[in-house]
């Protein structure tokens, strides 16, 4: 989302970084630049004000000015006021003192809320919570259903409302079959419209009133940009809400409501949806999300998605494998499946600081196709082929390649690579080997 951004405030930072004492002059015309790539990406013209208001008075004082790289001052001084701007910390979920503790997420049509709060079901049930779900939705065809799909698939208890067609009824026999069942949380999914209007918000009102929700969440759909900021602020005036779920994240929009929201509603973002996949919702981390923007990268989220990733046994069966020369086809396909567990390829690249300025990999868009072709072409190929690749000659190499839908040039290059890759793994030290059993992949 935030690519163009990315490289505009790179290009200006490494203009800075090469004068090697700055004056006020020189910072004047680099914030100018920074305002412009701001505003182009659609942040509030206020909180670009006030932002660069900020980083002009920290950034021409003595320490940096006087500084042996005050380049890097600079950079330090925008992000840490960016980290600032998207609320400083990172903002958990209250369950309060109530078992079970309602959550309500509000919001317009088809902004997400439906997928989004099975996500946040499977979130919170992955933190040791039972979860019930519940659709307040008695206006949109098959919404019941949908959600009733979506709990089936994260193994979370569902409300069946049956005939029930009152929003607030539903909502106070949800609650109490949760209660009686011992979930710990309510999630309950409300209805939305094209726009605000006194009718809905009536209704959300006389839910709120009913259930005594421990959170009301606002899902804002980041493609919409400030409209999702404006919209925002109209729900925390007229309903009260307690923070924001940012869907569509890994969409082409510009990203700045993701920058402005907190400065305008004064509400945080507390997740943020990056994609379709039940599992693609992430607790938002301004300081990250700061170090991404600045093409810093982000360890921490890639260790975590690694650690979700790997298998632990798996891990250290592999260590076991690696040392004796014994690394197969079949480890190697396993291998790739943890990567594609991990995420779009692209996004796992952004994480790593560095990557992202490397001209190579701009141009190579890492293909995810590529790695389902690769899965095709050993899963074409027989046990045996797997376990020992020199059993692979020509003949094989075409029987694969027809039985994969791909050419033998392409099973050429998969075997080259993994060749390669257990001559790498043959080098690897006692280190790599712990490396390894931490989540950090070999290639």
């Amino acid at each position: 989302m935030f690519e163009n951004l990315t490289e505009k405030l790179d290009g200006i930072f490494r203009k800075l970084k090469g004068k090697g004492r700055l004056d006020e002059e020189n910072i004047q015309s680099a914030l100018k630049e920074i305002r412009m790539a701001l505003l182009e990406a659609d942040v509030n013209f206020r909180v670009v004000r006030n932002l660069i208001e900020d980083i002009r008075q920290r950034a021409v004082g003595q320490e940096v000015l006087d500084s042996i790289t005050p380049g890097q001052q600079v950079v330090k001084i925008v992000h840490d006021r960016l980290i600032e701007l998207m609320g400083g910390v990172s903002s958990q979920l209250k369950f309060g003192g109530r078992i079970p503790a309602p959550i309500m997420l509000v919001g317009l049509q088809g902004c997400g809320k439906t997928t989004t709060s099975a996500k946040l079901a499977r979130l919170v049930a992955s933190q040791g919570k039972k979860v019930f779900l519940v659709s307040a939705d008695v206006y949109r065809p098959a919404a019941m259903e949908q959600l009733k799909v979506l709990g089936g698939q994260i193994g979370a208890g569902v409300f069946d409302a049956a005939a029930l067609r009152d929003p607030v009824g539903i909502c106070v026999q949800a609650v109490e079959e949760a209660r009686h069942d011992g979930y710990e949380v309510v999630i309950v999914d409300t209805a939305g419209r094209l726009s605000i209007d006194e009718e809905m918000m009536d209704e959300l009102k006389r839910i709120k009133e009913a259930i005594h929700p421990s959170e009301i969440l606002f899902v804002a759909d980041a493609m919409t940009g400030q409209d999702a900021v404006n919209v925002a602020g109209r729900f925390a005036e007229l309903l009260g809400i307690d923070g924001v779920i940012m869907t569509k994240m890994d969409g082409d929009a510009r990203g700045g409501a993701a920058l402005s929201l907190k400065a305008v509603i004064g509400k945080p973002i507390k997740f943020v949806g990056i994609g379709e996949k039940i599992d693609a919702l992430e607790v938002f981390h301004p300081d990250r999300m700061a170090s991404r923007i600045l093409g810093m990268g982000d360890v921490l989220t890639l260790v975590e998605k690694a650690r979700e990733a790997v298998d632990e046994r798996e891990a250290k069966a592999l260590e076991q494998k690696i040392r004796k020369n014994e690394f197969t086809l079949e480890d190697f396909r396993s291998q790739l499946n943890q990567i594609r567990k991990m995420g779009p390829l692209q996004d796992i690249l952004g994480m790593i600081p560095g990557m992202k300025k490397i001209k190579a990999l701009k141009e190579m868009s890492p293909d995810e196709g590529e790695l389902i072709r690769v899965g095709a072409i050993i899963d074409s190929m027989t046990r045996g082929e797997r376990r020992n690749h020199m059993l692979i000659d020509g003949s094989r190499r075409k029987r694969i390649a027809k039985g994969s839908g791909t050419t033998v040039q392409e099973v050429n290059r998969l075997l080259n690579n993994y060749v390669e890759m257990r001559k790498m793994m043959k080098r690897m030290t006692k280190g790599g080997m712990k490396s390894l059993r931490r989540g950090n992949f070999p290639f």
